[in-house]
């Protein structure tokens, strides 16, 4: 059994910045990728940062490369996402993700196995 707990959430003013956490627990031997995903209303749910287990693979989604960051801290089984220079259109709901590999399925939510509850992320214009 694998849990993942997010927090950090909350509201912010554009060009602010938050950091989100993600604890992990149980298993966590299985859980070579981590991921970032957020879903705002109407819209699906896309792949915003991820990272392999040594940190030596990261990816961005174009919308936010260069004001997010990925980085994870084994020892703790945590990974964070640190969002500077946030924008209005960044609003949404944050979802921490596991997967056992870095492959083609990576970037796609059906290749995660493990969530976590979700934590809103608020910029007001």
């Amino acid at each position: 059994q694998v849990q993942l707990v997010e927090s950090g959430g909350g509201l912010v003013q554009a060009g602010g910045s938050l950091r989100l956490s993600c604890v992990v627990s149980g298993r966590t031997f299985s859980l070579y990728t981590m991921g970032w995903f957020r879903q705002a209303p109407g819209k699906e749910r896309e792949l915003v940062a991820a990272i392999n287990w040594s940190g030596g693979s990261t990816y961005y989604a174009d919308s936010v490369k260069g004001r997010f960051t990925i980085s994870r801290d084994n020892a703790k089984k945590t990974n964070y996402l640190q969002m500077n220079s946030l924008k209005f259109e960044d609003t949404a709901i944050y979802y921490c993700a596991g997967r056992s590999a870095w492959d083609g399925r990576t970037y796609d939510p059906i290749g995660y196995d493990y969530w976590g509850q979700g934590a809103q992320v608020t910029v007001s214009s």
